[in-house]
């Protein structure tokens, strides 16, 4: 029964966020890759300029000078090649892998090959100029703007569904305190009538109504523990410690005798002798209790429920069989509220919990069903 807003407004905040997210950073992503064709084609740009202010110097080079002082840049590098592609004259920090007209890049260097004609280039036919460039300062953009949506739309997010969940949780909060002080006090008047249908028996002796008061009461009883086993569910731990599983067992047979009774069905059991376990009491009373009351419920009257306990190497194998009505749905008999039979009552939570224990201690549950011949349940209890 409990709801943790924080908890709540944490997971739906991270989920709105990353559908919110997905949806701007779509165009972000556009936005980026357009930029970087945008710098790509300045840094094109720079190096055709550069490469026409290279022919116009080795275009105004007179042969009559002796020495031609190649133009030189700070960000840019040049190399002149002949037809076999034999340097002519480089400044390359590395060797270009492709030679053909057009743009090229090769790592962090962008490169430009312009052929050259005839003529006032020394023999050259190649003219390379490159530059060093990375669009880091892009991707770092692309990077913090990223994280900046992410960051919004989580907090926006997380303040809005801290305050949408607030009326839910002091509702939730009101209805817990209900139902504490419901079963609070279902469980006086509860505790009277099992006292008082004791007394009645040892005084006047059994009888049918008598057996139909003390089993409506113990059904209720049932109910009443799966309920606060639930209101309890997350903050009390239950404590473990070595008890006779056989005893226990048997005990709780021997509490469900009468409601049997009624239906005139036969507890047989085969129940092996001194097995000792740690676990929780609590929760196997549980798992025990419901599994019962359960095969007793669905089962025809003037039948048999085989209740067995037994080990099987290093584990403990705890089986319950009935012949009755069997399952239609097996998958769907753990869900919490769900009933196949609506007319049989219950709150449809017993086996939630049951399957919520098996889950939390590593018990293997097995059922095995058929519809109007019965149904199985089979619990294997890990070693420890």
């Amino acid at each position: 029964m409990i709801f943790d807003s924080q908890k709540f407004a944490r997971k739906y905040a991270l989920i709105y966020t990353g559908i919110l997210a997905v949806l701007l950073i779509v165009p972000l992503v556009t936005y980026i890759a357009i930029l970087l064709q945008i710098d790509d084609a300045k840094v094109k740009l720079s190096l055709e300029t550069q490469a026409k202010k290279i022919m116009v110097s080795m275009q105004r080079y007179k042969n009559s000078e002796k020495i031609y002082h190649f133009p030189r840049y700070k960000e840019y590098r040049s190399a002149l090649y002949n037809e076999s592609e034999e340097t002519v004259y480089t400044d390359l920090d590395f060797e270009p892998e492709k030679f053909s007209e057009g743009y090229h890049h090769q790592g962090k260097y962008y490169y430009y090959v312009y052929p050259l004609p005839n003529g006032y280039y020394f023999g050259a036919k190649i003219l390379l100029v490159s530059t060093e460039h990375t669009a880091n300062m892009i991707y770092l953009f692309a990077f913090s703007v990223m994280i900046a949506i992410v960051i919004a739309l989580f907090i926006f997010s997380l303040l809005l569904l801290r305050n949408f969940s607030a009326p839910f949780e002091k509702l939730n909060t009101q209805l817990d305190e209900f139902i504490k002080d419901s079963m609070h006090e279902i469980n006086t008047p509860l505790s009277i009538i099992n006292l008082n249908a004791d007394l009645f028996a040892n005084k006047y002796g059994e009888n049918k109504y008598l057996w139909r008061i003390k089993s409506a009461s113990k059904t209720l009883a049932t109910i009443y523990n799966d309920m606060d086993y639930l209101i309890k569910q997350g903050r009390v731990e239950y404590s473990t410690k070595v008890f006779d599983m056989s005893e226990f067992i048997q005990n709780r047979v021997d509490y469900f005798q009468e409601i049997a009774n009624l239906k005139n069905i036969v507890l047989r059991t085969e129940i092996e002798k001194n097995i000792l376990y740690d676990f929780s009491k609590t929760k196997l009373q549980r798992i025990v209790d419901n599994t019962i009351s359960n095969a007793i419920k669905y089962s025809y009257d003037d039948q048999e429920v085989l209740i067995s306990l037994g080990t099987q190497g290093e584990t403990i194998v705890f089986s319950v069989e009935d012949h009755g009505v069997g399952i239609e749905n097996v998958q769907k008999i753990f869900s919490r509220y769900y009933r196949e039979n609506e007319a049989k009552g219950g709150f449809g939570i017993g086996l939630n919990i049951v399957k919520q224990i098996t889950e939390e201690e590593n018990i293997a549950l097995d059922v095995h069903s058929k519809l109007g011949k019965g149904t199985t349940f089979m619990y294997t209890f890990p070693k420890k």
